[in-house]
């Protein structure tokens, strides 16, 4: 986990991600059906606030609740930090929780192969954060995916949602032809803000996203 702020927050950092990552690891112990689960699975009104979190977004859009784990981290972390510091970044694993006062570029990994790896970026403005920008792929990285994307992103004031549903589009893209498919699906999913889908060297795009040129703007 990679956390930027506007001041030293590196103790509270780990004791925020200790508060949060213990009760999922005891949640877990007990419930080890959480970790396997690759459809929604119903949670207890009393688990923790996390688990509960997590097994909303991956009911919202149809997957298991590890599918929001790294991003569900990286908010519930960065949100704790934000008592601390006016602007705070948490990279999880290729998930972001956001929230900055200038405008900051998102660069796109879709492969070493791949013609838009390292070519473009998302543009996010200080108004868009608080914001999570979560990426999932079929064909680079070690993360689950039933699919063949490059890359999946997705754009969502929940962090955790956008984790959820990058996993859920990647699972519907086999080929470029599918690339739409998976944009409808964002469009019909309450609380996505905007998605990006690359296949190969086809590029889908849905909602509020601002792709530019790397170098174009201020990092």
């Amino acid at each position: 986990m990679y956390v930027r702020a506007k001041r030293n927050l590196r103790k509270k950092t780990l004791r925020a991600i200790l508060k949060y990552r213990a009760p999922l690891e005891a949640y877990i112990e007990c419930h080890p059906e959480f970790l396997t689960a690759l459809e929604p699975l119903p949670v207890e009104r009393d688990a923790p606030q996390i688990v509960k979190a997590m097994a909303k977004a991956a009911g919202d859009v149809g997957v298991g609740p590890m599918a929001a784990v790294a991003g569900a981290i990286a908010e519930f972390v960065g949100g704790e930090l934000l008592a601390f510091s006016e602007e705070v970044i948490v990279e999880n694993g290729g998930d972001i929780f956001l929230k900055t006062l200038k405008t900051r570029l998102v660069g796109v990994y879709a492969g070493d192969n791949s013609p838009f790896t390292g070519k473009i970026a998302l543009e996010i403005q200080p108004e868009e954060t608080p914001l999570g920008v979560c990426t999932s792929a079929g064909t680079v990285g070690h993360s689950l995916s039933f699919g063949k994307a490059n890359a999946c992103i997705v754009l969502s004031p929940s962090t955790a949602l956008a984790d959820a549903a990058a996993t859920a589009l990647g699972n519907l893209v086999q080929e470029a032809s599918d690339i739409p498919r998976a944009t409808d699906f964002a469009s019909r999913t309450e609380g996505i803000r905007g998605v990006l889908v690359i296949k190969d060297d086809h590029m889908g795009i849905w909602g509020e996203v601002k792709v530019v040129p790397v170098g174009a703007g201020p990092m």
